[in-house]
C-alpha cells in the first residue's frame, strides 16, 4: 500500500519526462508490453473503455490506435500527468482517484490499469471499485512490474532496481528519489499467484497470468 500523497508528487514532478525516461530505461520494451494489452482488449470488441491511472496516456493512445470505434476514457489522480496526455492526444479524461471513480455501476466494457495498481493506496479497495464500473462480463486487464521467478534473474534484477535504474533516471528527470521509491514499491506488490488470488477475492474470475521477459513484469486478465 502507497502514500497517496507522496505518489501524487512524485508522478508531478517527473511529469513532462515520463514517457522518454520509462523508454530508455525498459529499451523500449514497454511499448511493446502495452501493444500486447491492446490487442487483448481489441479481442473482446469493447465499445466503452476505461484505462484507470492513465498517467501520460501511453496504453489508452495505443488502445486508440487498436481499438477503433471504441470510446476510451483516461482517469488519473495526478493532474499534470492527464495535462501530458492531453497534449500527446487523449481527448477524454477525467481527474480523479481510482479508489472513488466518478461513474456509474456497470458503465465500460473493458477496463485496463498498466503500472498503475501498485502505485494506489489500497489494492483490494482499487479493484473493487474497477469491478464496480465494469459491466458483468466485461474484462480486466492488469499490467505492472513484478520480479522474476528464476533465482539468478531475480538477483541480476533487483541490483539494476535498485542502484542503475535510479541513477539513470535521476540523471533524466532530476528526481532520483522518485524511481527509488520504484523499486520499493515493486518489491512490496503482490504477483503471480498471490496477485491471482487478491483478484479473485473481489469477485472476478477467469483469472490469467502472462509472465514478461522473463518475468519482470506480468499481465493479468480476469473477467468482473
Amino acid at each position: 500500500m502507497q502514500d497517496p500523497e507522496y505518489v501524487k508528487e512524485a508522478f508531478a514532478g517527473i511529469a513532462d519526462r515520463y514517457v522518454v525516461t520509462n523508454h530508455v530505461l525498459s529499451l523500449g520494451i514497454d511499448i511493446l508490453w502495452r501493444r500486447r494489452v491492446a490487442k487483448m482488449v481489441h479481442k473482446m470488441s469493447p465499445s466503452r473503455i476505461l484505462d484507470v491511472a492513465t498517467g501520460s496516456g501511453d496504453m489508452a493512445l495505443e488502445m486508440e490506435r487498436v481499438c477503433t470505434g471504441a470510446e476510451i476514457t483516461g482517469t488519473d489522480f495526478c493532474a499534470p500527468m492527464l495535462e501530458q496526455a492531453n497534449r500527446r492526444g487523449l481527448k477524454n479524461t477525467v481527474l480523479a482517484d481510482a479508489l472513488n471513480l466518478p461513474f456509474e455501476d456497470g458503465e465500460f466494457c473493458a477496463l485496463t490499469v498498466c503500472f498503475g495498481l501498485r502505485n494506489m493506496q489500497d489494492w483490494e479497495k482499487a479493484l473493487r471499485e474497477m469491478g464496480r464500473v465494469l459491466k458483468p462480463g466485461g474484462e480486466l486487464v492488469i499490467l505492472d512490474f513484478s520480479l522474476p521467478r528464476i533465482k539468478l534473474m531475480r538477483g541480476i534484477y533487483r541490483l539494476y532496481l535498485h542502484t542503475l535504474l535510479p541513477a539513470i533516471a535521476g540523471m533524466i528527470t532530476g528526481r532520483r528519489e522518485a524511481y527509488r521509491y520504484l523499486g520499493s514499491s515493486i518489491e512490496s506488490f503482490p504477483s503471480g499467484m498471490e496477485m491471482c488470488d487478491l483478484i479473485e477475492s473481489v469477485g472476478f474470475f477467469k483469472i490469467r497470468q502472462r509472465p514478461l521477459f522473463p518475468g519482470v513484469a506480468t499481465i493479468y486478465s480476469a473477467i468482473r
